[in-house]
């Protein structure tokens, strides 16, 4: 009894955080389908990696957020449906409401086939960004989590190294706690330029960052 009760207080304690929340309230207010668009905004806006005419793959994207964000960045007017300046591709294990203009695969990034889905649809044109969401069911078994978190992570920098351009950026998110400087480390092997970022919109309580790395250095 004392744990479903602890379970009903968390549950409400973090209904009420969501309610209140500024950033839910903004993404009602301009049409986004999670907060988390802020967060890929704040990142864009401080790096400058969204530009006209961009292809952009976004892996984990449902519900759309992500891919939603992007769209408007690659419209001429910032519009959410209309004429689109680039190239979207995004990808979830889950399925995920059409946005205009985005091509949308489902499957788990994991699978052979699905990444050969998602390569055919790239159709060898050069990436400018990825971005990726994606996250693990987490277990609460830390070094279990580490581990599904650090193969996405690597599933994710090593699709960019072979898709990238020169001097295209990949975005991912990650968790402090085990494994951690392993994956910072990674990026620095990887890319030239590697910055951590938490952004306003993630909840200060939330262990999740994100790991920017632009200009993927040349393989050996």
């Amino acid at each position: 009894m004392k744990v479903q009760t602890k379970s009903k207080k968390v549950n409400k304690a973090w209904l009420n955080d969501h309610v209140h929340d500024p950033y839910v309230k903004l993404a009602q207010k301009e049409g986004y389908r999670a907060r988390a668009a802020y967060k890929l905004k704040e990142i864009d806006e401080q790096f400058g990696l969204i530009q006209s005419g961009h292809t952009v793959v976004d892996l984990g994207s449902a519900p759309g957020a992500w891919s939603q964000y992007v769209r408007r960045r690659l419209s001429p007017g910032g519009a959410a449906v209309g004429q689109l300046a680039g190239t979207i591709i995004a990808l979830d294990i889950l399925p995920m409401e059409p946005i205009e203009g985005v091509v949308f695969l489902q499957g788990d990034f994991r699978d052979d086939e699905v990444l050969a889905r998602l390569q055919q649809a790239v159709q060898g044109r050069p990436v400018d960004l990825v971005v990726s969401d994606m996250a693990p069911n987490l277990s609460g078994v830390e070094s279990v989590d580490a581990v599904r978190i650090a193969h996405l992570v690597e599933l994710a920098v090593d699709f960019a190294v072979h898709h990238l351009k020169p001097d295209g950026a990949l975005v991912v998110k990650l968790f402090h706690g085990s494994g951690y400087a392993q994956l910072v480390q990674l990026f620095k092997d990887t890319f030239r330029v590697v910055k951590p970022v938490k952004p306003k919109a993630s909840r200060d309580r939330s262990s999740e960052t994100f790991l920017v790395g632009i200009g993927r250095k040349p393989t050996a």
